[in-house]
């Protein structure tokens, strides 16, 4: 059994071993592989894992061998599923590993832009705190989030996890989301529309699926309809903003400020309209890596194989 990991640098980079993987097979690990690659990378192969490195239906046609396609993530558009089900080629993702990690690191945005902390500790630290000569140096406004409300795009397993957080700090929630059931005790809350979401809303936070109907959801019409002292959060998909459209916000004051992990092309490109907006913090898609997730991320990859190798692969989207 030869076990292939196409692109393991990001959930492996030193301190998430792949001996439980190792353990069903030979195994073969890349930091990355292009698409060109995959086929003769993994012609041997009889399992391949993938996390961001794209499994083509040109590619699944050159692997004779290869019998079962795991997902190092949850979303698993970089497999064609398709291609692969006419093979009989099970096709499994992690659906949930880093629920915690990533709300968290919501609130991390969130609260970055509430209080400037990198920009204040930097002001500490090239003296101008000490040249100040005043005993409190503030040198932009300072938010707090009680009494403020949040609309969760997306509700979810992370979009719920998000509403908790908010709703410890005394916000009021909002949710947008398809299936409107399971509303959570807490209050004030109340799912709400698109439209009711982004105009209501001091801070609008995007956890929801990449889909074709959503791609461009927040566009210069909808940023139009929101508060001028309102924050946008995306730590969800980069596609999901036109980037053209929030730079405009940002730098005219449309908006107050945006936390984004996410870019539509990744790694961010120089020309990107966000690297030179107002109050806009980027960060190179790190709300997922955790240590913490990595290594549940591992172990449900582990039970992929195992499940698969029994005859009754889990996690299946094919």
């Amino acid at each position: 059994m030869k076990i292939v990991v196409l692109d393991g640098n990001r959930l492996n980079p030193g301190d998430n071993p792949w001996d439980g993987v190792a353990a069903f097979g030979e195994l073969e690990v890349y930091d990355w592989s292009e698409a060109r690659q995959v086929a003769e990378r993994a012609a041997a192969a009889d399992i391949i894992l993938t996390n961001k490195s794209l499994v083509s239906a040109e590619s699944i046609a050159r692997l004779p061998q290869l019998k079962y396609i795991s997902v190092l993530a949850t979303g698993y558009n970089i497999v064609d599923v398709q291609a692969a089900r006419a093979r009989n080629i099970p096709v499994s993702n992690v659906p949930e590993y880093g629920t915690d990690s990533v709300a968290q690191y919501v609130f991390a945005l969130l609260l970055e832009l509430c209080h400037h902390v990198g920009h204040h500790a930097q002001a500490v630290a090239s003296g101008e705190w000490e040249s100040s000569g005043t005993w409190s140096l503030f040198q932009t406004s300072l938010v707090e989030l009680v009494a403020k409300t949040v609309a969760v795009v997306g509700f979810g397993r992370i979009g719920r996890r998000v509403g908790e957080l908010a709703h410890a700090f005394g916000m009021e929630v909002l949710a947008v989301d398809l299936r409107e059931d399971n509303p959570p005790a807490y209050e004030p809350f109340a799912f709400v529309s698109m439209e009711e979401a982004f105009r209501r809303a001091d801070v609008v936070s995007l956890n929801c699926a990449l889909t074709a109907e959503n791609e461009g959801l927040v566009d210069r019409r909808v940023l139009a309809t929101m508060k001028p002292n309102a924050f946008l959060i995306n730590a969800a998909r980069g596609p999901l903003v036109r980037e053209a459209d929030l730079a405009e916000a940002l730098n005219s004051g449309q908006i107050a400020g945006a936390g984004v992990d996410v870019v539509s092309t990744e790694p961010i490109r120089a020309d990107n309209p966000l690297l030179e907006a107002k109050n806009c913090i980027i960060t190179p898609h790190i709300a997922w890596a955790s240590l913490e997730a990595r290594r549940r991320l591992m172990k449900t990859t582990e039970e992929n194989i195992a499940s698969f190798l029994s005859g009754e692969p889990q996690n299946v989207v094919n």
